[in-house]
């Protein structure tokens, strides 16, 4: 089993890393096999297009082309983010609005989970942004002993937020207690549930 980390700070050896670092090494522990995924500085944002539903593929050949093929063989998620004025970062936002609306088929069913690190506040708003994303995927979302959250402004302070780094550790041990869960599941038979065709009703017509 694997669980595919993401790094949505675009610093890439900040204080989003040493959040999934902590997660990563929980999750070692647990033998389940993890990597932290940086997508880099700058993502260009969804337009809209449309064209994903056609080919099943988005129209820039960029970091998201690379993360869906690795997503086809992982088992979980977790994105991770900095926060400013109260939001997930820029990039994040753009590359979870062009993973979820063109590769969507990669990741329903399968766990997931947020994780932001900010200085002060605003971790509550951008921790409720990015859950959103799964809610509307049909994807578990794991839990953990508080909102998935650390504090700092340089990695060495989110050293001194020891809650903080329990709450990853706990939502890394939650993490791999749910796949291993699934995985017995999938060994006794128990499918997938089957769900309805889906329905698209529009306010204004």
């Amino acid at each position: 089993m694997k669980v595919l980390l993401v790094n949505g700070s675009p610093h890439k050896n900040g204080c989003t890393h040493r959040a999934l670092q902590e997660i990563q090494m929980q999750l070692k522990k647990e033998a389940i096999d993890s990597e932290i995924f940086w997508i880099g500085s700058t993502v260009q944002g969804c337009i809209g297009c449309c064209q994903c539903q056609e080919s099943g593929t988005c129209v820039f050949d960029d970091i998201l082309k690379i993360f869906l093929e690795k997503a086809k063989d992982t088992d979980g998620f977790i994105f991770g983010s900095a926060v400013y004025y109260g939001s997930s970062t820029g990039s994040l936002s753009s590359f979870m609005d062009r993973l979820f609306f063109s590769g969507s088929s990669y990741l329903e069913n399968k766990p997931a989970a947020a994780v932001v690190s900010c200085r002060r506040g605003g971790a509550s708003e951008a921790f409720s942004q990015m859950n959103m994303y799964f809610a509307m995927c049909n994807m578990p979302i794991v839990p953990s002993q508080y909102w998935n959250q650390v504090h700092g402004l340089k990695p060495t302070d989110v050293e001194k937020d020891l809650e903080g780094l329990q709450t990853m550790r706990t939502l890394a041990l939650n993490m791999s207690w749910l796949l291993k869960c699934i995985e017995v599941g999938k060994s006794n038979g128990i499918p997938l549930p089957q769900r309805e065709e889906a329905i698209a009703t529009n306010f204004i017509r």
